[in-house]
């Protein structure tokens, strides 16, 4: 029960996260000098009770720490489920891995891929694949980056993997705090958990579009 736990705080500090992740993205729309405004803003917050950048570099450690805990539960949750599994089973449909297992599985496996891909791009080396100039400001690698149709691609794909992660993670997490009791708080919970997948997903997924079609431009 402890690592069940464990996986749905970890995670909904996730869910957290990628919302309002989502939503600074969105800033984007209301242009280059605004979306820079918002990342100057992350860096200053707390400023000067902590130093310049402080806040975000200590909000990563904590996800970072929530990440390894998430894997890790994971990881042993997984393994036990495996192990239990002392005799083969009888019934075809039973031998099988659950598709919902599946695709919380390697869409995480996915998820953290693109986490690396992502971070190196924008926040480690913020390495160019535009036409921006190197060291631009953020609003500006933003738009470059995604006036590239393979990253597009690639940034698409991996909000596919993360509305199902979340659909999953939402409803799993809610089954794991007891909110799903009855036939009608799990209708709510289902609702809610389709709610945030979509939400985040179609609210990440604005922007890269918005700008590959020229709707944004720099």
């Amino acid at each position: 029960m402890f690592m069940k736990l464990l996986m749905a705080l970890s995670g909904a500090l996730f869910v957290f996260y990628v919302v309002v992740h989502m939503y600074g993205n969105l800033k984007i729309f209301a242009g280059v000098e605004a979306f820079d405004d918002y990342a100057l803003h992350l860096r200053t917050l707390l400023t000067p009770i902590l130093p310049y950048g402080g806040f975000l570099w200590l909000f990563r450690a904590l996800l970072i720490a929530a990440l390894v805990a998430h894997a890790w539960s994971a990881f042993y949750l997984w393994s036990r489920a495996r192990g239990a599994r002392t005799t083969r089973y009888v019934a075809k449909e039973a031998a099988k891995a659950t598709v919902k297992s599946r695709m919380m599985r390697w869409g995480g496996v996915a998820l953290l891929l693109f986490l690396v891909w992502h971070l190196l791009q924008f926040t480690i080396v913020k390495f160019n694949v535009g036409s921006v100039a190197a060291g631009d400001s953020a609003g500006r690698l933003v738009i470059s980056s995604f006036q590239v149709w393979w990253v597009v691609v690639i940034y698409l794909l991996a909000l596919a993997a993360l509305g199902m992660h979340l659909w999953h993670g939402v409803w799993s997490a809610s089954q794991t705090l007891g909110w799903t009791s009855s036939a009608r708080s799990r209708r709510t919970a289902k609702t809610v958990a389709s709610v945030i997948a979509l939400v985040t997903a179609v609210g990440f997924a604005l922007p890269p579009l918005a700008i590959l079609f020229g709707i944004v431009k720099g």
